[in-house]
């Protein structure tokens, strides 16, 4: 391992997450995160059910907004318990959320991994051909999350959503599972962990393939505020195509748009993608050796 001592920016810059920098899950940590995962999955449907009991006429999109924190609590609050016990046994730390950009810097970094997210999920898009039609109860699950109050649909979608899960699924397991493995284990590991808390495969599979993409830039960039800026890309993309009223009853691009021109749109964001990885490859730092900080006493 290589020792790093950070400079007070690099701290500064880590803010929150730095209560979770000394915890470093591998293969049996990340199944202990998921089982607290399924523990807030329990806590949020107990509260969940507890306010539709005592507010029938309470809108979905509302009791989405409440119970969905609830989903990351338990393994927020192992984590830092960890974390402070490693902390203590002078474990090593690795930084949840630091910046390893070159030449691109910060906002050219961005606004390449923005572009490949875009136009990633169109190249995801045709995976949903090999899937059956979805139940009607995941249906209106997934059409609560953008049928509703805009505002809070969008705090839902585009502001919890990617907070949480990049915190769990790169922050924290694909972070611990880097410094136990190899990069492509530790990646495709942490993107099935992805797809698994999306809970049904219409959401898993295209989220495997994000994760894929999502974990790579974690890697090359360090950057959790990165792999957030993408989640929320993809999502808040999604939440805008579900209020324009003549894509409402639209599922897939596809659907809108000729033969020839969905061909050479989706040839177009193949090469976006390919694109933005050679060039997130070549303008970010090495990241193949586990790195490590020390914190002063």
């Amino acid at each position: 391992m290589t020792d790093i001592i950070h400079n007070d920016s690099e701290k500064r810059s880590e803010g929150l997450f730095s209560c979770y920098s000394h915890y470093l899950p591998g293969f049996k940590g990340m199944f202990a995160v998921l089982i607290m995962f399924l523990i807030g999955n329990l806590l949020s449907m107990t509260v969940l059910l507890g306010l539709k009991t005592l507010i029938p006429e309470m809108n979905d999109s509302i009791g989405t907004l409440v119970s969905y924190p609830l989903l990351f609590i338990p393994a927020m609050i192992y984590a830092w318990f960890e974390s402070r016990k490693n902390k203590r046994g002078n474990l090593p730390a690795i930084s949840v959320d630091r910046f390893e950009g070159r030449k691109l810097g910060l906002t050219g970094t961005s606004l390449t991994v923005v572009a490949a997210t875009i136009a990633a999920a169109v190249v995801t898009e045709p995976i949903a051909l090999l899937l059956p039609p979805m139940p009607e109860a995941i249906e209106q699950a997934m059409k609560s999350l953008t049928e509703g109050p805009f505002l809070i649909n969008f705090i839902s979608v585009s502001v919890f959503a990617p907070f949480f899960e990049e915190w769990l699924c790169r922050g924290v397991v694909l972070r611990g599972l880097l410094s136990k493995t190899s990069p492509v284990n530790a990646i495709l590991t942490s993107a099935v962990f992805f797809a698994v808390i999306h809970m049904n495969p219409w959401q898993a599979l295209p989220a495997f393939i994000m994760g894929v993409l999502f974990g790579y830039v974690y890697y090359k960039t360090g950057s959790l505020k990165l792999t957030m800026l993408m989640h929320f890309a993809n999502n808040t993309m999604s939440l805008a195509i579900s209020r324009i009223p003549s894509l409402k009853d639209v599922d897939y691009f596809f659907e809108a748009m000729n033969g020839w021109s969905y061909a050479l749109a989706y040839v177009a964001c193949l090469a976006t993608v390919i694109c933005a990885i050679i060039i997130i490859r070549t303008n970010s730092v090495d990241r193949s050796s586990c790195q490590t900080e020390q914190e002063p006493e």
